[in-house]
């Protein structure tokens, strides 16, 4: 299939998605949107996330009774592989969200499931853009988002912002703008 279809099929599987009647504290939430993308690129076979996104069976039986009631698609995915660092990354995230729905919760472990692939953070998560994660990043964790000055790449910056706080300081150079990585931290995404 090339990306055009593959697009496609990824916005009209979103669209009936969002079509759905959804309970009233969760068709009033911001990252109702974010959600069925990430549902409809796990629908497609995009990004390596797990059949249940990385999330609890409860959490992930609420997701869709709660957000997109009606049938529940059968979503291909690979066995969960957790990252050894994953509650640390979870609970950098949840320190910093914007505190108003259980979305962010379950965005923020479906974040750090996608961390174990080897792609862009986007792409593994099976989302249609660079531009759609950094509009779940602002949404949910807007207080992390906005730290991001630099536009570095978002699997990146969560792994630095980690090691930050973490005080596990691996690169040689003072500043990342004297780095040798510079170039694959902050270069365009494609």
């Amino acid at each position: 299939m090339d990306i055009a279809n593959t697009s496609s099929h990824h916005a009209l599987i979103q669209a009936r998605l969002l079509d759905r009647p959804a309970a009233a504290s969760a068709a009033r939430d911001p990252n109702r949107p974010v959600l069925a993308s990430l549902l409809a690129g796990r629908f497609g076979g995009e990004g390596i996330l797990p059949a249940r996104l990385g999330l609890a069976p409860d959490e992930y039986a609420r997701l869709w009774c709660d957000y997109f009631p009606g049938p529940v698609f059968p979503l291909p995915g690979r066995e969960e592989e957790l990252l050894p660092e994953g509650a640390d990354l979870i609970a950098l995230l949840l320190a910093e969200r914007a505190g108003y729905f259980i979305s962010e919760v379950w965005l923020a472990k479906i974040v750090v499931s996608a961390c174990a692939g080897k792609e862009h953070l986007w792409r593994d998560l099976g989302l249609a853009s660079r531009d759609e994660l950094s509009r779940l990043l602002l949404n949910a964790f807007p207080v992390f988002a906005r730290t991001n000055i630099g536009d570095m790449k978002w699997k990146k910056f969560l792994y630095r912002s980690y090691c930050a706080r973490e005080n596990i300081y691996v690169c040689p150079a003072p500043s990342c703008g004297e780095c040798t990585d510079y170039p694959k931290c902050f270069a365009p995404e494609h």
